[in-house]
């Protein structure tokens, strides 16, 4: 059996469009176990990668250098894994309708089948960064790494920003789509009909929910910090999506030979195990009120496009892949959005 009449393609054609849906098939690595399906029967596993497959497409249309790089390696014949999309948040009670920082996020990984599966302190940047992998396909469904910053680290100015910021936040998620999601954690799986109402507004999850910014708050929050700042534009839109690579100094060497914007070294965990690097982020434009009211137009750092090497170790007897992060490893990667 193929992909072509599988719930995870017309769950993605449904969400993004049919020519979308094979473009982004056709450039990512999709594990052959999709396949094989339930007819009008969704599992939780189909959900987390649908959800994947519509955030990685999401993202290339705002990231071109991450677009050009993923399209080439398919012109070659091959396809990238993406191994993780990140994503962040803030803890922070006057959030809107919002639920504050993380919280937004695990009522959605955790009826997707995702757990917690590591806590990293980034403390230089004043954030906690959390992954979480599939119960289901760890080694083959891409993780999310979900990030909070805590405002009350930073000045009273600080934290008086991020409220006129964020108070005005949406909620995204309708009574029906919780209550989807309430079945989904509940059965591991939903009816087709219930899964193609859901997926979009999962989608619509990773975006900004609050208003356009004043440009003064922006400039505060930038002094202080490059991520609040960053969150204050974007808001939870995926920061990055990664591709996992076996040789990231061949990629890191054929990407600086095109001149492409790589982030100048090397990121390596304490275990040796971990590589990252990164293009830097793409300038996107961006809307804010002036202090005179009136819409005013900036270029600020959007999302970008990075790379992993993931080696095995020795786990008692059996030979795992390293599915953990480093924090060091994360706060150097952040570095790609201060502009």
């Amino acid at each position: 059996m193929g992909l072509q009449d599988s719930n995870l393609t017309n769950l993605v054609e449904k969400t993004i469009g049919a020519e979308a849906c094979a473009w982004v098939t056709r450039l990512m690595t999709v594990p052959a176990s999709f396949a094989v399906w339930e007819d009008e029967r969704v599992s939780r596993r189909e959900m987390a990668q649908a959800l994947n497959m519509v955030l990685f497409y999401d993202l290339l249309q705002r990231v071109p250098t991450g677009r050009m790089y993923t399209e080439e390696v398919a012109a070659r014949g091959d396809k990238v894994f993406h191994d993780h999309g990140a994503l962040r948040t803030v803890r922070w009670l006057e959030n809107g309708a919002l639920p504050p920082g993380e919280a937004a996020f695990t009522r959605i990984l955790e009826p997707l089948g995702y757990r917690l599966n590591g806590v990293f302190p980034l403390d230089r940047i004043g954030m906690t960064g959390r992954s979480y992998a599939h119960q289901d396909a760890p080694d083959e469904i891409a993780q999310f790494f979900v990030s909070e910053l805590h405002p009350s680290r930073f000045s009273p100015a600080f934290q008086a920003a991020v409220t006129r910021v964020l108070s005005n936040s949406r909620d995204p998620l309708s009574p029906q789509a919780q209550f989807h999601l309430h079945e989904l954690g509940r059965d591991g799986h939903i009816a087709m009909e219930s899964a193609v109402s859901l997926l979009p507004e999962l989608k619509a999850c990773f975006a900004r929910q609050h208003a356009i910014p004043s440009l003064a708050d922006y400039e505060l929050l930038l002094a202080e910090s490059a991520e609040m700042a960053w969150i204050a534009t974007e808001g939870n839109m995926f920061n990055h999506v990664t591709d996992r690579v076996d040789d990231l100094l061949r990629i890191t060497q054929e990407q600086n030979a095109l001149r492409r914007p790589m982030k100048p070294t090397v990121e390596v965990s304490k275990s040796g195990r971990i590589k990252q690097t990164a293009f830097k982020a793409d300038m996107v434009a961006r809307l804010f009120v002036g202090a005179d009211g009136r819409l005013v137009e900036r270029e600020v750092p959007g999302s970008f496009y990075e790379f992993i090497t993931r080696d095995y170790h020795q786990e008692s007897d059996v030979r795992r892949l390293d599915l953990g992060f480093d924090a060091a490893n994360a706060q150097g990667i952040f570095k790609m959005t201060a502009a």
